[in-house]
């Protein structure tokens, strides 16, 4: 296996731990604490991680397109065992992308044809920097793994700038004078460390 392809695997399942680690903390009566995401409690922020893991096995495995699955993952997919429900969307999304050959062909993306190897980068951004805002949202330790800020900030810098035009993600912020790589990766996204 070519050692990128090792090393986005690894850095997957290593942004999916994390996360799940993050779900497993959250407390009884947390979940409908706010997060730093406009509009999202603590559940709304976990459906919204866990409906996106729902989607992998679907377009990496079965070759299906965003027309095609439709709305079969919009709304709640946590149900009353939330955590469960992540736990089952996580381990389903890392069997995807780590089969054999999953990462060497192209997902039909909303956006259009996508190597999977970049769809698997932009889920695990985004599994980072959601683990953030869910950090902040139940007050666990917000600081993340170097290796794991370093990629996503790696990945997000060449389009942070226009990713506030798809009305998902806050304007880019100015980060401070000599600030880390995670606040940097948080203010390309419009969060303030």
């Amino acid at each position: 296996m070519e050692n990128h392809v090792v090393t986005l695997l690894a850095r997957h399942t290593e942004a999916l731990a994390l996360f799940t680690e993050r779900v497993h903390a959250v407390g009884v009566d947390q979940w409908d604490a706010p997060t730093p995401c406009t509009d999202w409690s603590v559940r709304d922020l976990v459906n919204h991680l866990t409906a996106e893991q729902l989607w992998v096995p679907a377009l990496v495995t079965d070759g299906s397109s965003v027309e095609e699955v439709g709305d079969a993952y919009d709304g709640d997919v946590l149900g009353r065992k939330p955590k469960a429900a992540w736990d089952a969307a996580a381990r389903a999304a890392r069997k995807a992308f780590a089969a054999p050959g999953a990462l060497e062909q192209t997902v039909q993306l909303s956006y259009g044809e996508t190597p999977a190897v970049a769809y698997c980068a932009q889920m695990i951004t985004d599994a980072v920097v959601h683990t953030w805002d869910l950090s902040r949202g139940i007050g666990a330790p917000e600081r993340l793994p170097a290796a794991l800020v370093s990629f996503a900030l790696d990945e997000v810098t060449p389009y942070a700038s226009g990713l506030s035009k798809s009305g998902l993600f806050a304007p880019p912020i100015e980060p401070p004078p000599g600030d880390s790589h995670q606040t940097r990766l948080l203010a390309l996204l419009g969060r303030r460390d």
